[in-house]
C-alpha cells in the first residue's frame, strides 16, 4: 500500500504541476498575469527499525512569481509616462495653433503693415486704402479663428477629463470589490494568486489616469491613496473623484481642479495639483491650467495690444473726408476682476489698458491684507509683487498694475483676506473684430501741418511730425522762430527754449502728452521759422487728403517693442517660440519617462511574465514525471495482485 500511496501522491502532484503549466500557457497574453509555479515538498517519512521510509511528495503551494518592488516601480513609472504623454499630445495641438507660414497670424500682421506702406506712398489711392482695411479684417478673422481652435482644444480636454474620471471611479470600485474577495479567500491559508493579479492590473490601469500609492493591510486588502494622503480605496470602500471649477473663483478662472469625495460625505475636497504626480489627469490639468492658459494669454495680449495701439493711432489722424479717425478694431473690454467666493466685501475691481506695450501674457491673483496693502501674484512665472499704499516709498496696487500695462479701479475698500483673480486676456482674441470697411475712413493724414518759412536761410529739415492728440492743441497756429542756431521762441507761450537737432519739440509736457511732437535736424539761422497749424485750415486746401503722416505712424507701430521686448511685427514669432519651448520640453520629458517606464516594465516582466519556451520544457518534464508516477502505480498494483494470488493458494 505504501508504494501505491507514493505513486498516487506523485501522480496528483505532477498532475497539478501540469495543470499550473497549462494555466501559464493559457494566460500568456493576459494583461497583468503573473507566472505561477508549483512548490513541492517531501511528505514526512515513516519511522521503522531500519530507518525512515519515504512516503512521497505533496504540493506545498502554488507560488505566484511576483516582485512587489518592481511592480510598484513599474506602475509609478507608467503613471508618469501617461501624464507626460497626455500633456505632450495636447501641446502639439496648441503648437499647431501657434504656427508660422502664410496662413499664420504673424504673416497676417506683416501683410497688414505692408499694405499700410502702400497707403503712405499713395494716400489718395482708394485701392491701397481698401487693401489695408481688408488686411486688418483678415488679421481679425485669423485671430478669432485661433481663439476658436483654442476653445476646441479646451473642449477636447474637458471630454478627456470626463472619460478618465469615469474610468478612475469605476476602477476604484472594482479594486474595492477585489479587496473584499481577497480578504475572504485569505482565510484558507493560501494566496488567491489570480485575484492578486487582477488587483495589481486594476491598480496599473488606475495609475494610467492618476498616480497612486498603496498600503497593504493584514487582511490581504490594499488601501489606495491619491495626492499623497487621500484614500481613494480603503478595504472594500471606494471614494470618488471629479473635475470641477475651483471653489474660490469658479468657471471664470479658466482653471480646473481635481476634487475628492469620501464615501458617505457631501463635501468635496480640492486636491493639490502639485501632489498628483503622474497619470493623464495630472498631465491634462497641467496643460489646462498652465499651457492652455498661457496660449490664451499670448493670443489675447496680441489682440488687445494691436487693437489698442492701432485704435489710438487712428484716432490721432484725419480721414479722407476730413473727419477725426475712429477705432479700426472693436475695443476689447477687459471687464472686472473675479472676486473670490470667500470675500467679505462687495468691492469690485475694474480693468482697463493703460499701456499696450507693457501688457504681460499672464493671469494674476490679488490678496489684500488691508484695504490698501497686500500682494499680487503673476501666475505665468509665480512672481509676487507686494504693495502698501501707506508704506515708504508708497507702492499701490495701481502702480503695480501700471507696470503690467493695466489700469485698475476699486469701487470700494476691500477687506483683509479678500482675493481677486484677473484673467482679462484669456478671452480677448475672440472679441477682435475690424470695424472699418470704407477706404475713406482710414485716418491716414496728420491733423497738424508743419510749414517751413518761405524766407528761411538755414538748412533745417523736417524729420518727423506726430499728433499726440486730436485736435492737436488749443492754440493754432504756432510759429517757432529761431533767435539763434541753438534757441527758439514760440508764438503761443513766452520764454526761450533750447534747440537740439534730432530732439523732439513738443506742444506741452502734460501726462499723457497732448498736441504734437515735431522733430527737425540741421542748423537754423536767426529769423528762420516753422509754422504748425491745423491741417484743415482752408488755407492749405485739400492738403490733408494728400498727407500720409498718420498712416506712417500706423506703419511705424510694427517696430514698437510691445511683447516682452519683441516688436509688434515679431510678436507672434515670440509667441511661437514660447509655445514651441514648452512643447520641446514636454517631448523630452515624455521620451525620458517612456524609456524609464519601458525598462521597469521589462524588469517586472522578467520576473512575472510567461516564457513559452520555458513552459514547453516544463510541460515535457511534468508529463514524463506523470507517466512515471502512473507506471509506479501500475507496478504497485501488479505486486499487490501477485501477493493476493499467492495468499489464495
Amino acid at each position: 500500500m505504501s508504494l501505491l500511496n507514493v505513486g498516487a501522491r506523485a501522480l496528483l502532484a505532477n498532475q497539478m504541476a501540469l495543470q499550473t503549466t497549462g494555466h501559464n500557457i493559457a494566460n500568456v497574453s493576459t494583461a497583468g498575469y503573473s507566472r505561477q509555479s508549483v512548490v513541492l515538498q517531501t511528505v514526512q517519512g515513516q519511522f521503522t527499525g531500519g530507518g525512515y521510509i519515504g512516503k512521497g511528495v505533496e504540493v506545498a503551494t502554488v507560488l505566484r512569481n511576483h516582485s512587489e518592488l518592481l511592480t510598484r516601480q513599474a506602475t509609478a513609472a507608467a503613471a508618469m509616462d501617461a501624464g507626460d504623454t497626455a500633456r505632450l499630445e495636447r501641446l502639439r495641438q496648441l503648437q499647431d495653433v501657434f504656427s508660422g507660414g502664410e496662413s499664420g497670424i504673424g504673416a497676417s500682421v506683416n501683410q497688414m503693415m505692408n499694405a499700410l506702406s502702400d497707403v503712405v506712398s499713395s494716400p489718395m489711392d482708394l485701392t491701397a486704402r481698401n487693401v489695408a482695411l481688408t488686411r486688418m479684417d483678415e488679421l481679425a478673422s485669423r485671430m478669432r479663428d485661433a481663439s476658436q481652435r483654442l476653445d476646441e482644444i479646451g473642449y477636447t480636454v474637458g471630454e478627456q477629463f470626463k472619460g478618465s474620471i469615469f474610468a478612475v471611479n469605476n476602477l476604484a470600485k472594482n479594486i474595492a470589490e477585489v479587496n473584499e474577495q481577497i480578504a475572504r479567500a485569505k482565510g484558507n491559508g493560501q494566496p488567491a494568486n489570480d485575484l492578486l493579479d487582477r488587483r495589481d492590473q486594476l491598480i496599473r490601469e488606475l495609475n494610467q489616469h492618476i498616480q497612486t500609492s498603496q498600503v497593504a493591510a493584514d487582511d490581504g486588502s490594499v488601501s489606495v491613496f491619491v495626492a499623497g494622503s487621500q484614500p481613494l480605496v480603503l478595504g472594500n470602500k471606494a471614494a470618488s473623484l471629479s473635475i470641477d471649477d475651483p471653489a474660490d473663483f469658479g468657471a471664470g478662472s479658466g482653471r480646473k481642479v481635481l476634487s475628492f469625495l469620501a464615501p458617505g460625505s457631501s463635501v468635496k475636497v480640492e486636491l493639490n495639483e502639485s501632489m498628483l504626480g503622474g497619470g493623464d489627469i495630472a498631465g491634462l490639468l497641467r496643460f489646462q491650467n498652465s499651457d492652455l492658459a498661457e496660449g490664451r494669454n499670448l493670443l489675447g495680449r496680441m489682440a488687445v495690444a494691436i487693437s489698442e495701439s492701432m485704435n489710438q493711432q487712428n484716432r490721432l489722424g484725419l480721414t479722407l473726408d476730413g473727419q477725426v479717425g475712429d477705432n479700426l478694431f472693436a475695443p476689447i473690454a477687459l471687464g472686472k476682476a473675479i472676486p473670490s467666493s470667500t470675500n467679505s466685501s462687495s468691492a469690485d475691481l475694474d480693468l482697463t489698458v493703460v499701456d499696450p506695450t507693457l501688457l504681460q501674457a499672464s493671469s494674476y491673483t490679488i490678496d489684500f491684507t488691508a484695504p490698501d496693502a497686500g500682494s499680487i501674484t503673476r501666475l505665468s512665472d509665480g512672481k509676487i509683487f507686494a504693495f502698501d499704499g501707506s508704506g515708504a516709498p508708497p507702492v499701490t496696487v495701481d502702480a503695480v498694475f501700471a507696470a503690467q500695462g493695466l489700469g485698475v479701479a476699486l469701487s470700494g475698500p476691500p477687506n483683509p483676506g479678500d482675493r481677486y483673480m484677473i484673467t482679462a486676456l484669456q478671452g480677448a482674441a475672440a472679441e477682435f473684430k475690424a470695424l472699418q470697411y470704407s477706404p475713406v475712413d482710414l485716418a491716414a493724414a496728420n491733423p497738424v501741418n508743419a510749414a517751413m518759412g518761405a524766407t528761411n536761410q538755414g538748412n533745417v529739415q523736417l524729420v518727423n511730425l506726430k499728433a499726440l492728440s486730436n485736435p492737436p492743441g488749443t492754440t493754432v497756429p504756432v510759429t517757432i522762430t529761431f533767435d539763434s542756431p541753438s534757441t527758439y521762441t514760440r508764438s503761443d507761450i513766452g520764454g526761450t527754449f533750447t534747440y537740439t537737432p534730432g530732439q523732439p519739440i513738443t506742444y506741452d509736457n502734460a501726462t499723457p502728452p497732448t498736441g504734437w511732437s515735431l522733430t527737425v535736424t540741421g542748423t537754423p539761422r536767426v529769423g528762420d521759422t516753422i509754422t504748425l497749424d491745423d491741417s484743415l485750415n482752408p488755407a492749405y486746401g485739400d492738403w490733408y487728403k494728400r498727407d500720409a503722416g498718420n498712416a506712417r505712424s500706423l506703419m511705424d507701430l510694427r517696430d514698437v517693442p510691445m511683447f516682452d521686448g519683441a516688436t509688434l511685427s515679431d510678436g507672434f514669432a515670440s509667441a511661437i517660440a514660447q509655445v514651441g519651448t514648452r512643447t520641446q520640453s514636454a517631448q523630452f520629458a515624455a521620451e525620458l519617462s517612456s524609456a524609464i517606464a519601458a525598462n521597469l516594465e521589462r524588469d517586472r516582466t522578467a520576473v512575472s511574465g510567461v516564457n513559452l519556451d520555458e513552459e514547453a520544457a516544463r510541460l515535457i518534464q511534468y508529463q514524463q514525471a506523470y507517466q512515471a508516477s502512473a507506471k509506479m502505480i501500475q507496478i504497485a498494483q501488479n505486486i499487490f495482485d501477485t501477493l493476493i494470488a499467492g495468499l489464495a493458494r
